[in-house]
């Protein structure tokens, strides 16, 4: 048997801390090696027992699935830290009880056990014992660290247990491998204990990977998982490179003294048969009434939901098609499944949870009958073939939108009703892309972060693109790779990496629901953290689930839905007007012309500055030219978007294939769109059944070549049968073979387009409304306010500012005198506060009335509520104002929580008073609180602070008004500067930020810079001959009027700037009267001389000689403020960062830390005080990462309020020494920034310095 042996502890890459090996790869090897099984056995997990079970049946190799299991150290539901590191153990399942059991107890370890590892103990052990083989383990086994630690008794009476639970099933296992602490020692014990026991012993080699060369690979993934270097010598590794997939020779060599050992691994392996079944439907049984069948309950449902539908009057045409797909559900007995899916959607309508459903489920008139779907399918031309036939025979799927906030109800509902064990969610693993694949590597080989960042920028931004594509199309890359060493070297390890398993997750929408426990046929594990109260989650994927043959749905939070619930919501509150989505006209021309004019920004499918282009220029009208959109809106049919678009117009003349085919492709002006259309085509043209015509679809979807030349003369078969030529049967097949690779199905289409239609139906009609509550959904999320809140301004709708009086947690309209509707700010959405701390203080607001002041808010205020931070966050963006300064406010922050404590204490002791006995209308007199009197806040700090805790400014700024008076032909909204204007001259007025200088290919420099507007950012370029003649204008804060070319590239707008000059502020009252007086002047443009043909324009994505951010404090009072930073996406979004992340580059030294250097003095604190001279802050790192960041950020956040012109210098003590930080900007000494950093840090933190 010298040529025998299987490997029975093995870890693939979802060991996800240090695990290398791809299944199939282990399988490959494993055959390579002519051993005749393989077994999984992964850290805690089961996560690719399904697709090794698959790969080595397949192979011809026998399969073996176990676990290297978490045993802890007395019972599981114990958290003790004193026992933090749970036993090693491997369990293998010998049968199909086995398997089932190992489920039960990898679920249990993970839902029960989890601390810190999922953890299973002796007695769920026992429990679940039957048909499971358990070796004792690696060092870190039981076994092995009572050896270890000398406890011989202790590991007696482990083989006395393990011996009694599985008998003969239990082996001792043992292990070689280099610089692995005490492992001979270990060794040896185990071969005495098995002499003086009878128990068997057993050898693996704990491979992590599956060749030798592949330990350097398995080193770098897991440094990345630890987030490590192959330079730190205390990271987690292995010191050898043996643990791998070894030969039965290299085995034997290595065990030549214990033969039996080795042999045992193929008894062990002989032992096991399991055999599990695939391509069965599990769907859970629906409990009918009066113990109907499923299929009669089914037919009921639908014809009471037909009559309800159609007024009770159905055409023939809808009464044969329900009878139609009625009859193929009950073939395919998927009737069960109908009425699971009829049950939620009764509990959603009930509920009044918006919904939708997409994908080819669209087209069922059974869902549209059980009110699952409201779409008719009939009307909309969409056949149910599409979604299921008898050729096919697959589980259908739903894909099911709800409103995102309420996603959880539905699946709460489904744990309710068919049992808190028999529903899931489904899990998801992360894979390393190309990009990140480059950066990951890098770091975890400790290369230059500027090295990876110029790598991982050449490659394409084609989706999923592989590097070895990437390689192959980016001749920028190439050359990289042939020239420098490093990136060569740092490619071939990222490819070597690229599509390992990085992460685990919860899937964002499948749901899975089955009739048994769940644990009958999948594992589960607990959901990720922060989301423990969720249901479980499978740790099968989505492919295994579906192979295993439960019941899968998919159940998505969509925001949009979210978005048109709140609308409807909100339109009632205002207007009274009480409507649904369903309610709206499907051809409202104001909603068709803010499409046809690209005013997209919060339209579903239609915001990205591509789609609206096409938008723009297809100018639709009806709701099948959305859909059409949609669908050719990506990868492969975009190239006839065009096409499209001229032949909706009368451009272009429409042709046809085949006139046969005209009927088909008339709707769509002879072009393409769906995979419903090659669908059809197939049955006019070459004779197949629907049925067979999504076979044929999918298989040109997967290009399988064998497959495909079948389809091929099946097609021109059927063609030649209906009297077409061969040549007109391969010119449409032709046609048809690349587009339903690509293509989308129309019912999907259809969906979407309703959805897009509705919310710019509502943007058009109601927009406050609507923008309000887009802002509500945004909530949390500053950048996407801020976002909102300026297409608010465009839209010239008014937005209040938060307010403890006025405002709720979610954002609400308000109605002044004149019935004008404002916006007003929602608290739950600033920054640091939430929802959880905002809606009991509107709860007493709303019993007890408005508060009056500040003492009255100290009063009824819980501490729970208003924290230090809530507070002085709802202090800087206003909420406070009406009862003092800002500044004030801020000043006397620890005596208004002071207050609040000690009133809530006072409550929750229950203490009474002699005023407690006259009731609620004599409140008890609480001490006044004196609010300190400070200089007042700048407008620049309530801009600072609003843009960082609200996502954008709601103080206006001198240049911001004066930029609303600008005339119209000076453009003020980045939202005016669009793809289709490109070549046309405009002018602009803003702000300039985000500078990157640049060098064109003959060396000279020029810029690309962001121009802040009042909605966003525009792109500008400014060429080396403009910058000679304007070298100091281009600083960041600097307001600049300039003219110049619009320019498109790859659907992103920029300026070409042709002449700049800086915007002087006008004196209060002089920009007001000279607008009117300019309303009407066209604006000058005079074109620069840039010699195009001397100087070729660069291209932005080449790699350039030189680039040098530029860094600048934020504006002075006077100077206004910056809108928010243009997304590399090319939509204007905010991009705020905190001063923290302003900085760049600043100058780094490093001295030791001495007991001199250490201890500020009084004439350092003196000279800090006065104006003028550098200022020194001392910090020292304390090892809380977030104590130390939001430390840092407030020492940021007041270099930047206190701007002015001497050096700002931050020194950080860490490790024994101190990093000195020569800050890129400057600041404002004094007395009174000083008494602020030591407000902040404490007094001796402020010092002078020595530049």
């Amino acid at each position: 048997m010298t040529d025998q042996f299987v490997h029975l502890h093995n870890h693939s890459e979802y060991s996800l801390l240090d695990g290398f090996s791809r299944l199939d790869d282990m399988v490959n090897r494993a055959v390579e090696l002519g051993q005749p099984a393989i077994a999984l056995t992964d850290h805690g997990n089961l996560h690719g027992a399904i697709d090794i079970y698959q790969s080595a049946t397949n192979a011809g190799i026998k399969p073996i699935i176990g676990v290297e299991g978490y045993v802890a150290d007395g019972p599981r539901d114990e958290k003790n830290p004193q026992k933090r590191f749970p036993f090693h153990m491997t369990l293998l399942a010998q049968n199909r009880a086995g398997y089932q059991n190992l489920m039960k107890l990898v679920t249990a370890s993970h839902i029960e056990g989890f601390y810190y590892r999922p953890r299973m103990d002796r007695e769920i052990l026992e429990k679940y014992s039957e048909g499971i083989i358990v070796l004792s383990g690696c060092p870190s086994g039981e076994l092995a660290r009572y050896i270890k630690n000398g406890d011989m008794d202790a590991a007696n009476e482990t083989l006395e247990w393990y011996g009694n639970v599985f008998q003969d099933r239990y082996y001792l296992e043992m292990m070689m491998h280099e610089h692995v602490p005490e492992q001979a020692e270990i060794n040896e014990a185990i071969i005495q204990l098995s002499n003086q026991t009878g128990l068997p012993m057993v050898v693996t080699n704990d491979s992590h990977y599956v060749r030798r060369e592949d330990s350097e690979a398995q080193d770098i993934l897991t440094c990345i998982q630890t987030n490590s270097n192959v330079k730190d010598p205390k990271r987690l590794h292995m010191e050898d490179t043996s643990y791998y997939l070894r030969s039965a020779a290299e085995m034997y060599a290595e065990w030549s003294h214990l033969p039996e050992a080795i042999e045992n691994t193929v008894k062990i392996a002989e032992s096991c048969e399991l055999d599990l079944q695939f391509g069965q439907t599990l769907v859970p049984r629906y409990s009918t009434p009066q113990n109907k069948s499923s299929m009669d309950y089914l037919k009921e449902l639908c014809y009471e939901g037909l009559k309800k539908r159609f007024d009770n009057k159905p055409s023939e045409e809808v009464i044969e098609r329900l009878e139609y797909e009625l009859g193929i559900i009950e073939e395919t007995k998927f009737a069960d499944y109908f009425l699971v899916c009829w049950d939620i959607f009764n509990f959603v309508n009930e509920r009044g949870i918006l919904s939708a459903v997409r994908g080819s489920a669209a087209a069922s008139l059974v869902l549209y009958c059980l009110e699952v779907t409201q779409i008719d399918p009939v009307e909309a031309d969409l056949f149910f073939e599409r979604f299921l036939n008898i050729e096919r025979r697959e589980m259908p799927d739903i894909d099911m939108d709800f409103a995102d906030d309420r996603r959880a109800e539905v699946i709460q509902y489904c744990v309710d009703h068919y049992g808190s064990d028999h529903v899931a969610q489904i899990v998801t693993f992360g894979t390393l892309g190309a990009k990140a694949a480059i950066r990951d590597t890098a770091r975890a080989l400790a290369l230059p972060l500027e090295l990876s960042d110029k790598l991982a920028k050449m490659v394409p931004l084609t989706l999923n693109i592989k590097l070895k594509d990437a390689i192959d199309e980016s001749t920028e890359l190439q050359a990289e790779i042939n020239r420098n060493r490093d990136a060569r070297d740092l490619i071939e390890m990222a490819q070597r990496l690229e599509g390992s398993v990085r992460s685990s997750g919860t899937h964002a929408a499948a749901v899975v629901i089955a009739e048994e426990p769940l644990t009958e046929y999948v594992p589960l594990q607990r959901p990720k953290s922060g989301d423990e109260d969720s249901s479980p989650v499978t740790q099968y994927s989505m492919n295994p689930v579906a192979d295993v043959g439960l019941l899968k749905m998919d159940f998505l939070g969509l925001a949009n839905l979210s978005i048109l619930d709140q609308c409807v919501k909100l339109i009632a509150e205002t207007t009274g007007e009480h409507m649904g989505v369903y309610d709206v006209p499907v051809d409202d021309q104001r909603a068709f012309q803010i499409l046809g004019e690209g005013d997209t920004l919060g339209v579903f499918q239609l915001e990205s500055e591509g789609m609206r282009k096409n938008i723009k220029l297809l100018k639709p009208t009806t709701i099948n030219d959305l859909a059409a959109m949609i669908a050719l809106y990506r990868p492969g049919p975009m190239e006839h978007i065009g096409t499209f678009i001229d032949a909706k117009h009368g451009r272009a003349e429409i042709t046809y294939p085949h006139e046969d085919l005209r009927e088909l492709l008339e709707p769509t002006y002879g072009v393409l769109v769906y995979q419903d259309q090659v669908m059809l085509i197939a049955q006019a043209f070459g004779g197949y059944t629907l049925g067979e015509a999504d076979i044929l679809r999918k298989a040109m979807g997967k290009k399988k070549a064998s497959v495909m030349k079948a389809e091929h003369e099946k097609f021109s078969k059927g063609a030649l049968e209906k009297g077409y030529t061969q040549e007109q049967a391969d010119t449409v097949f032709k046609l048809m073979e690349p587009f339903a690779g690509y293509g989308f199905n129309k019912a999907h289409a259809v969906s979407y387009a309703y959805i897009a239609y509705w919310t710019a139906y509502f943007k058009a009609n109601y927009p406050t409304e609507y923008i309000a509550a887009v802002l509500d959904s945004a909530s949390g999320n500053p950048e996407k306010v801020g976002l909102a809140i300026r297409e608010a301004s465009r839209l010239n709708i008014t937005i209040k500012p938060p307010s403890i009086n006025y405002s709720r947690s979610g954002f609400t309209i308000e109605r002044d005198a004149d019935g004008n509707d404002a916006i007003r700010f929602g608290m739950a959405a600033v920054k640091n506060v939430g929802a959880a701390a905002i809606d009991p203080i509107v709860e007493l607001r709303q019993a007890a009335g408005q508060f009056k002041d500040i003492e009255d808010i100290c009063r009824r205020v819980d501490s729970k509520s208003l924290n230090r931070r809530t507070l002085e966050s709802l202090i800087r963006v206003g909420a406070f104002d009406e009862f003092g300064g800002r500044g004030n406010l801020l000043e006397s922050v620890d005596r208004i929580i002071a207050a609040i404590q000690r009133q809530t204490k006072l409550r929750d002791s229950g203490q009474t008073s002699m005023f407690d006995m006259l009731g609620e209308s004599v409140p008890a007199p609480m001490v006044e609180i004196e609010i300190v009197e400070t200089d007042d806040t700048t407008d620049q700090e309530r801009v600072i602070w609003e843009r960082d805790l609200l996502g954008v400014e709601l103080t206006q700024s001198p240049f911001t008004r004066e930029m609303r008076q600008q005339p119209d032909n000076i453009v003020v909204f980045a939202a005016d500067i669009s793809p289709d204007m490109s070549g046309q001259k405009r002018a602009a007025l803003g702000q300039v930020n985000n500078i990157r200088e640049l060098t064109t290919k003959r060396g000279d420099k020029f810029l690309s810079l962001n121009l802040t507007l009042l909605d966003g950012d525009i792109e500008m370029v400014v060429w080396p001959n403009i910058l000679e003649q304007t070298p100091t204008l281009w600083e960041n804060g600097n307001f600049v009027s300039v003219s110049g070319e619009v320019r498109e590239r790859f659907g992103r707008v920029s300026l070409s700037v042709e002449t700049a000059s800086e915007y002087q502020l006008k004196a209060e009252g002089q920009a007001e009267s000279e607008a009117e007086a300019k309303r009407n002047e066209p604006a000058p443009v005079v074109r620069a001389g840039f010699n195009e043909a001397s100087e070729p324009r660069p291209v932005l994505n080449d790699p350039v000689q030189h680039v040098q951010p530029t860094a600048k404090p934020s504006p002075t009072p006077d100077q206004g403020s910056a809108a928010p930073a243009h997304q590399a996406n090319g939509t204007s979004t905010p991009n705020y960062k905190t001063p923290v992340e302003q900085i760049v580059e600043p100058v780094i030294e490093e001295t030791p830390l001495t007991t001199e250097s250490a201890a500020p003095n009084d004439t350092d604190l003196n000279i800090a005080t006065q104006n003028g001279g550098p200022v020194l802050v001392r910090v020292k790192e304390t090892g809380d990462a977030a104590d130390d960041k939001y430390r840092l950020e407030d020492i940021m956040r007041l270099f930047v309020e206190f701007s002015g012109s001497d050096p700002a210098i931050l020194e950080i003590e860490t490790g024994g020494k101190i990093v000195r930080l020569n800050m890129p900007f400057k600041v404002q000494s004094g007395a009174r920034l000083t008494d602020r950093l030591h407000e902040l840090l404490g007094n001796g933190s402020v010092r002078s310095a020595a530049i």
